[in-house]
């Protein structure tokens, strides 16, 4: 479970000294620091789980949630999250994985995320489109549609079938707010291929 270091202060609030207890606490193994004022009691928490606690706002994307619907073959071992208004990307090393973070304009930020719930924990992660629309957000300008192409279907290696499922009218709804000229290009390289 998530706590604060306010949160944990105030449990041992009986202790002559809180914060040498949890010092000791974090010693033992109790309580696992993550960033400066969170810790985790579960060891064996997978990290997508406390991505969106680590710094926000965001919401899981990029690579990890092409792996997580399994646009992309690749297992991703990294954490990539979207922001918004933060500027520069941010990288966090913890125990419980490499958790990145970098921006995406603000238009565009809230369409397109689910909210997902396991257990005492939850998380919010891109649809599909709005995972790849990301990635491609991220990416140097694209050419043209054949340079697109080799870097979806070779570069990232997303399977044909899997391009095919994409819902099309969200990625035309999605390129209208990132104001990207490769994501406008991924809507007309879609509707061309799906429809």
């Amino acid at each position: 479970m998530l706590k604060t270091t306010g949160m944990i202060l105030e449990e041992l609030h009986q202790y002559a000294s809180p914060a040498d207890k949890l010092s000791r606490l974090v010693k033992q193994g109790k309580y696992i620091p993550i960033v400066k004022g969170l810790y985790e009691t579960n060891h064996t928490v997978p990290g997508y789980l406390l991505a969106g606690s680590i710094y926000g706002p965001s919401y899981l994307s990029f690579e990890f949630a092409l792996a997580y619907y399994g646009l992309i073959p690749e297992a991703v071992y990294t954490f990539t999250s979207a922001t918004l208004k933060k500027k520069k990307k941010k990288i966090f090393k913890t125990a419980f994985g490499v958790f990145t973070y970098r921006d995406i304009p603000a238009p565009a930020y809230s369409y397109g995320v689910n909210i997902r719930v396991e257990g005492a924990y939850s998380y919010i992660i891109a649809s599909p489109e709005k995972a790849l629309c990301d990635q491609l957000y991220k990416v140097e300008g694209i050419k043209n549609y054949q340079e697109l192409g080799h870097l979806l279907l070779d570069d990232l290696r997303i399977d044909e079938q899997e391009l095919q499922k994409l819902n099309v009218d969200d990625v035309s709804v999605l390129a209208q707010k990132y104001g990207s000229t490769n994501v406008r290009k991924l809507s007309r390289w879609l509707e061309k291929r799906v429809t």
